[in-house]
């Protein structure tokens, strides 16, 4: 598995590429504000051809260039149910205008094509293994994926499992709760549901900051060590 990525430029929004490998098709995970013109050299540089664009909430910050992304290429976005109203509506989840955010510089236009996602539905795209796991609490319909190792990959196997994680878990923190369909009670609950479980070399690709490790998060994010109680006998993925 090839991946790569790069921060957007407005609130550092972390966008991935994922592939079999250059050369191949590709799939997008939250193409954020103004990204375009990173993104296209990333997809040029390694031969990249995206086939979908999976959003782990409908955050602007992840969802704005969605529509341009799908639209040159008439592929489809996905979302969780309970986050599809903020595409066609993100002012829903923010606390400004998006004339106050932009100051009329920038239009967010929703994608043509959205498909939903299911908790628990492993999905099929690019030659890639996409396991959705909804975990509410930044958003209603927050979602994360999982990839599962790929020892017999050549040069670019994964020997972890990946976590595409959004804005539930990054690096020593977690998304805010604060924002209008969040959840701090909802939030412990998928962290200790959805994150705890893993192993811990599960490789993290958060949504903001760097990659790191559920071990890692483990050891020392003070949100983890707080949702552990609630972690029960039957309460695995």
């Amino acid at each position: 598995m090839f991946v790569t990525g790069f921060p957007s430029a407005m609130f550092a929004t972390n966008c991935f590429v994922l592939a079999p490998a250059p050369g191949e098709q590709c799939v997008v995970v939250d193409p954020g504000i103004d990204v375009i013109p990173q993104l296209d050299a990333v997809l040029a540089e390694h031969k990249l051809q995206p086939v979908a664009v999976l959003l782990t909430h409908g955050h602007l910050d992840h969802t704005f260039s969605v529509q341009p992304v799908c639209g040159a290429r008439g592929i489809p976005a996905w979302i969780h149910p309970d986050d599809e109203e903020l595409l066609h509506d993100p002012g829903k989840a923010l606390s400004v205008s998006l004339d106050q955010l932009f100051g009329g510089r920038r239009t967010y236009t929703e994608p043509d094509d959205v498909r939903l996602l299911t908790d628990g539905v492993a999905i099929e795209l690019a030659g890639l293994t996409f396991s959705v796991d909804h975990a509410p609490g930044h958003t209603r319909g927050s979602v994360m994926f999982r990839l599962p190792p790929d020892p017999d990959a050549g040069q670019w196997a994964v020997p972890e499992q990946v976590l595409l994680s959004g804005d539930v878990l990054f690096q020593g923190s977690i998304g805010r709760t604060d924002l209008p369909g969040g959840s701090y009670e909802q939030m412990l609950e998928s962290l200790a549901r959805k994150i705890l479980p893993l192993d811990d070399g599960t490789i993290v690709l958060p949504g903001h900051g760097g990659a790191t490790t559920i071990g890692t998060e483990r050891a020392t994010n003070p949100y983890l060590a707080e949702a552990a109680p609630l972690v029960g006998p039957n309460r695995g993925m």
